[in-house]
């Protein structure tokens, strides 16, 4: 079995959406002094790889407790768009035969920035068709390799087409290092009682 760690790792240097850095990491106790480590965590809950609820975009949409974790462990395909320059369409996803049921993975030209750059404004996205594309196939997740699934939307018709339709959405992966192909993912959101958002540990495994 290979284990492929396809997150975002946390500290205070990474990539923030829109440069917004919400981390820090405190040390409370020390070896040193304490005989002991201990840490104080502070960060947003769409840091780094992270899954959005449905109570993000909508009004009455369930919190991150209630995300089905069925949605986000199980079989999954990522798919090669590194040929798309600036949105996914649905043009891009009918050549795809994407099945319904399916959990879909976008490896972008967003994979070849670096963990520690600067937020890019111009990053991929998945364009409204696209979304409506895959909420029609009836998905079970989709997940993106950048800090956001859509981009300049002021209606925020991606998310929504995707969260009113139970498509679970996964941000922030990590897949320079992976092949287009089929897998087994392992995508699991802290479960923070009331939050929109968590961030998450999120695997591909190969048997």
């Amino acid at each position: 079995m290979i284990i492929v760690d396809i997150s975002w790792s946390i500290d205070a240097a990474m990539t923030a959406y829109k440069d917004k850095k919400m981390v820090n990491v405190e040390q409370i106790k020390s070896f040193e002094m304490h005989s002991v480590r201990e840490s104080s965590l502070r960060l947003g809950a769409h840091t780094g790889t992270h899954i959005d609820a449905p109570a993000h975009f909508l009004v009455d949409g369930a919190t991150i407790e209630h995300t089905p974790l069925s949605a986000t462990v199980g079989p999954c395909v990522v798919l090669d768009l590194m040929h798309v320059d600036e949105a996914i369409t649905k043009e891009d996803l009918v050549a795809c035969s994407i099945k319904p049921g399916s959990r879909v993975l976008f490896k972008t030209k967003n994979s070849l920035r670096l963990a520690h750059d600067l937020f890019d404004y111009g990053f991929i996205y998945l364009a409204e068709c696209g979304a409506r594309y895959l909420a029609s196939q009836k998905i079970a997740a989709v997940g993106i390799d950048y800090l956001g699934i859509e981009r300049n939307q002021s209606g925020h018709e991606t998310h929504l087409a995707l969260l009113s339709s139970g498509v679970v959405i996964i941000e922030g992966l990590r897949l320079a290092n992976v092949q287009a192909g089929e897998y087994f993912l392992c995508c699991l959101p802290l479960a923070v009682v009331g939050a929109e958002a968590a961030p998450a540990r999120a695997v591909l495994i190969t048997l």
